[in-house]
């Protein structure tokens, strides 16, 4: 878990509910402490909370989150490597 300090990750509740955000601080009882978090609930975007305490009995599951889509930036990449040819 501490090499996930400082990254992005998402906790899943027992309840069903996600939480994905920064993670601060887990304690050795895997309380979880996480800022700038966002709240989804059957995976649809729910709000932002920004700073979040989880208590550890609560946790389904930690993991990190996976990288943001980054379409954008994949076309931008294609449209320069074409007009350099």
């Amino acid at each position: 878990m501490s090499d996930l300090t400082g990254k992005t990750v998402r906790v899943k509740l027992k309840w069903g509910m996600e939480y994905q955000g920064n993670l601060a601080s887990v304690d050795s009882y895997m309380n979880v402490h996480l800022e700038r978090t966002e709240e989804y609930m059957d995976g649809q975007f729910a709000g932002f909370l920004g700073e979040v305490l989880i208590r550890c009995n609560n946790v389904l599951y930690i993991k990190a989150a996976p990288p943001p889509d980054d379409d954008d930036d994949d076309d931008k990449k294609a449209q320069d490597a074409t007009m350099e040819e």
